[in-house]
C-alpha cells in the first residue's frame, strides 16, 4: 500500500452546488451551435433537436489525444458533426464561458478515452447533461469530478443561477458512486477509503443462480482491502463494490496521462502495486508518421505523439512494467493490445481491465474483460481493483447453421441493428452470447463478437467456455492447447467451471437464426446502420478496402481474406483498378501464421498491400485511412463513426466481404460453398 496517501487531506463537497456560466446546447443545426459559440444564448426547448450518438471521437478526435494535459481544454467538440458541418473550432468552447453542455441520446459512445471529459472539464464545463449516457464516458466524468445528469429539467436551474442540491447528481446511483461524486472524484474517494473514512457496502446477496459474469464478479469482489479478503457467495444486479483485477493494461494513448496523474497525486518516487500484473502496449500510433497530414506535422502533433511513446517507455522502465513495443527487424509493433492479451495472457474466469473500450475482446475466453478510463487505470495501479456495479445481463442466443459466407462479423452487425440495441436499452449491460452457433465458432471468431460488445454499448461481452453441465467447449480447449501450450487436462480444467447457471436471470433474451442471415454491411456513420449487401440500393463503388484491426486481424480472419483471394487469383483476377487494398495483422503471431500458410505471397500476388502489426486506419493513424471526403472504404474494423478513419465514407463488413469487394471494385458478398 502506498503510505504517502495516508497523510493526504480529502474532504467532501458542499451539499449544494451553484454553477455560474453559460449552457452549450449541442444541436443538430450547425448554425445554432455557431451562434452560441459567437456569444448568443439559445432559448432552447424540446422542439430544437439535440445531437444524438455523439461519440468520443467527435468530442476529442484521435489526433487531439496526443495532448494529455490541460491543453486539451482548447479542443472539446472539434469533431462534432452537425449535418455536413463541424461548427466548433479550437478554443471556441473555452472562450465561450460555458459551464454546462447538453446533448441527446447515447452521449459519449465509442472509445473509452478519458481525454474527452477531461477536455470538457479543462474548457470550463462542469455539468454534462444528456438524455442517456454511455457507461465508460459517464464513469470517466464522475472519476474526474464532472457532474453528470440525465434530468434535463436541471437546465432551467442552471440558467437561473440556483443552488442545486448535490443529491441531484447522486440520485439513483449506488452507494460507492454517490460517495465518489461527493468526494469530487475517484482518487479522493480512494484516498478516503485507504484512510478508513469510507467503508464499502457489504454484499449480502444469498446464493442464487448466476450468469457467468456474476460468478466471476462474486469470486473477485474485494471484501476488505486492508487484509486482502476476496470473494462473496453471490451477487445480483445492482450490488456495488470493487473487484480485484488479474490483468491491467494500457496503451500509449492513455498511459502517459495516467502516469502524470500518478506522479502528481501520488508521487514520482512511489511504486505501483504488483507491476507483474500490469501490461503496457505501444500499438496505436506505430504508423502515424506515414499518414499524418503536413499541416498537422507543422503544428507539432507528430512530436507530441512521439512524446506519448517516450513517456510510456520511461514510466514502464521506472516501474518495472512489461512493455510490448515495436519490433526491431521490421516496422510495426508486437501487436494490438487486445489481440496480444487474448493470445498470450487471458484465462477463463479472470477479470481483465484495459484502457480501451474493446477490452471485451478477451471475453471470448470466458473472461470478464472491460474497458476503463485513465483515472480508473491510475487508481488501479494503487489498489489493484476497480469499482463495478453489477450489471444486468442480456443473453443473445444464436442458433442454426449459418451460410458459408456469413461470419461472426455479420452476426454482430445483425445484432447492432436490433431495435433493443439501437434504442440504447443494452447500454452498460453484460452481453452474453450463447447457442450452438456460437459454441461452434473458433475463439478468433468469438473475439469478433465480444470485441464489438463495445459498439452495442455493453459493459462487456462474454462467452462461456463450458456447457451448463460443465463439459469444456472443444474450441476453447483447442485454443489453449495450440496457443498456450497447455495439456488437454490443463485446458479442460481451466474451461470447465466457466458457464452460466441454467436458471440465471437476464434483462432480455434475443434470439438470432443464423440460417436466415446473409452478408451485411453497416452504412457510414454508425455500426448500427446495417443492411444486407444484396439490399444496397445501388452499386457502391469503393476506393479502398481495409482488412485488419483488433476485430479482424486474427488468424481466422487471414484465412477468410486468403480464401477469397485464392479463388480470384486462380481465375486470373486481382485487386480492382483504382482500389487500394490493405491487409494488416493484429499481432506478430498472426503475421507468422500468415507467412507459414503462404498468405503473404498470395496477398501481394493479387495486389494487396501488407501492413505490419499495429492499430492504424481504424483510428486514422495508419495506411488505409481516407484523405478526402470523396473516398469510399469497405473495412473490417469495428467502428465507422464520422471522421474516425479520415474524412471519407466507411462501410463495415466481414473479412469475406472486404476481400470480395476489393476484387470487384464495389461492395459485393463473397460467393462460397457450404
Amino acid at each position: 500500500m502506498i503510505q504517502s496517501l495516508f497523510a493526504r487531506q480529502v474532504e467532501k463537497r458542499s451539499d449544494h452546488i451553484k454553477f455560474n456560466g453559460r449552457i452549450l446546447f449541442l444541436c443538430e443545426d450547425a448554425e445554432l451551435v455557431k451562434q452560441q459559440l459567437a456569444g448568443q444564448d439559445l432559448d432552447w426547448n424540446p422542439s430544437i433537436k439535440l445531437r444524438d450518438n455523439i461519440s468520443t471521437d467527435e468530442i476529442t478526435p484521435a489526433y487531439i489525444c496526443y495532448y494529455y494535459d490541460e491543453t486539451l481544454g482548447e479542443f472539446p467538440y472539434l469533431g462534432l458533426k452537425c449535418g455536413d458541418e463541424n461548427p466548433v473550432v479550437r478554443d471556441s468552447v473555452k472562450k465561450g464561458g460555458f459551464v454546462a453542455s447538453v446533448a441527446g441520446k447515447r452521449r459519449g459512445k465509442g472509445s473509452s478515452r478519458e481525454q474527452s471529459p477531461y477536455a470538457e472539464m479543462c474548457a470550463g464545463i462542469r455539468v454534462v447533461v444528456a438524455e442517456n449516457v454511455e457507461r465508460i464516458y459517464q464513469q470517466n466524468c464522475q472519476n474526474l469530478g464532472l457532474f453528470v445528469t440525465t434530468n434535463l429539467s436541471i437546465i432551467d436551474k442552471i440558467r437561473n443561477g440556483e443552488n442545486i442540491p448535490l443529491a441531484e447528481f447522486t440520485r439513483g446511483e449506488d452507494e460507492i458512486t454517490r460517495e465518489i461524486i461527493e468526494y469530487g472524484g475517484l482518487f479522493n474517494f480512494n484516498v478516503a477509503r485507504l484512510q478508513g473514512k469510507v467503508s464499502l457496502p457489504k454484499i449480502t446477496t444469498p446464493k442464487r443462480p448466476m450468469t457467468l459474469a456474476e460468478k466471476i464478479l462474486a469470486q473477485h469482489y474485494v471484501v476488505d482491502l486492508s487484509n486482502d479478503r476476496i470473494g462473496v457467495p453471490a451477487v445480483k444486479p445492482g450490488d456495488s463494490g470493487f473487484v480485484r483485477t488479474d490483468i491491467r493494461f494500457s496503451h500509449e494513448y492513455v498511459t502517459p496521462m495516467a502516469a502524470i496523474f500518478f506522479e502528481q497525486l501520488v508521487g514520482k518516487d512511489e511504486k505501483v502495486t504488483d507491476p507483474s500484473s500490469i501490461l503496457f502496449f505501444r500499438d496505436h500510433l506505430t504508423f502515424l508518421a506515414q499518414v499524418m497530414p503536413p499541416e498537422r506535422v507543422k503544428m507539432g502533433l507528430l512530436d507530441l505523439a512521439g512524446d506519448l511513446q517516450k513517456k510510456q517507455a520511461a514510466f514502464a522502465q521506472a516501474q518495472g512494467i512489461r512493455l510490448h513495443g515495436e519490433v526491431g527487424e521490421r516496422p510495426g509493433s508486437e501487436g494490438i493490445c487486445h489481440s496480444m492479451v487474448l493470445e498470450n495472457y487471458a484465462l477463463p474466469g479472470q477479470v481483465i481491465v484495459g484502457s480501451d473500450s474493446h477490452t471485451p475482446h478477451s471475453g471470448a475466453m470466458g473472461c470478464l474483460a472491460f474497458g476503463i478510463g485513465t483515472t480508473d487505470v491510475f487508481n488501479a495501479w494503487i489498489t489493484k481493483d476497480v469499482r463495478v456495479k453489477v450489471p444486468e445481463s442480456v443473453k443473445i442466443v444464436v442458433r442454426g447453421e449459418k451460410p458459408a459466407n456469413v461470419t461472426a462479423k455479420d452476426i454482430i452487425l445483425e445484432i447492432l441493428r436490433h431495435p433493443y440495441v439501437k434504442s440504447g436499452e443494452a447500454i452498460a449491460k453484460v452481453i452474453e452470447y450463447s447457442g450452438e452457433t456460437i459454441a461452434a465458432l473458433s475463439i478468433d471468431e468469438r473475439a469478433t463478437m465480444t470485441n464489438m460488445a463495445a459498439e452495442i454499448g455493453g459493459f462487456t461481452g462474454i462467452i462461456a467456455t463450458a456447457s451448463q453441465n460443465g463439459k469444456p467447449n472443444a474450441r476453447a480447449v483447442e485454443f489453449l492447447m495450440q496457443r498456450r501450450g497447455m495439456s488437454r487436462a490443463q485446458a479442460e480444467q481451466a474451461c470447465a467451471p466457466r458457464f452460466s447457471d441454467p436458471n440465471a436471470e437476464y434483462a432480455k433474451v434475443i434470439e438470432i437464426d443464423a440460417s436466415q442471415l446473409r452478408p451485411i454491411v453497416a452504412r457510414p456513420g454508425d455500426p448500427g446502420n446495417g443492411v444486407f449487401v444484396d439490399e444496397l440500393e445501388s452499386d457502391v463503388r469503393i476506393t479502398s478496402a481495409y482488412g485488419g484491426s483488433c476485430t479482424a486481424g486474427k488468424n481466422e480472419d487471414m484465412d477468410m481474406y486468403a480464401a477469397v483471394f485464392q479463388r480470384a487469383f486462380s481465375e486470373g483476377k486481382h485487386i480492382a483498378p483504382g482500389v487500394q487494398c490493405y491487409i494488416q495483422f493484429g499481432s506478430q503471431s498472426t503475421r507468422d501464421y500468415a507467412a507459414r500458410k503462404g498468405y503473404i505471397e498470395l496477398f501481394r500476388a493479387v495486389g494487396a498491400q501488407i501492413i505490419e502489426p499495429s492499430c492504424g486506419a481504424c483510428i486514422n493513424a495508419g495506411p488505409g485511412a481516407s484523405k478526402t471526403k470523396d473516398e469510399v472504404t469497405i473495412s473490417s474494423q469495428n467502428r465507422n463513426f464520422p471522421g474516425r478513419s479520415g474524412p471519407g465514407q466507411v462501410y463495415l463488413a466481414s473479412p469475406y466481404t472486404v476481400a470480395a469487394s476489393a476484387i470487384a471494385g464495389k461492395i459485393v458478398a463473397a460467393e462460397l460453398e457450404n
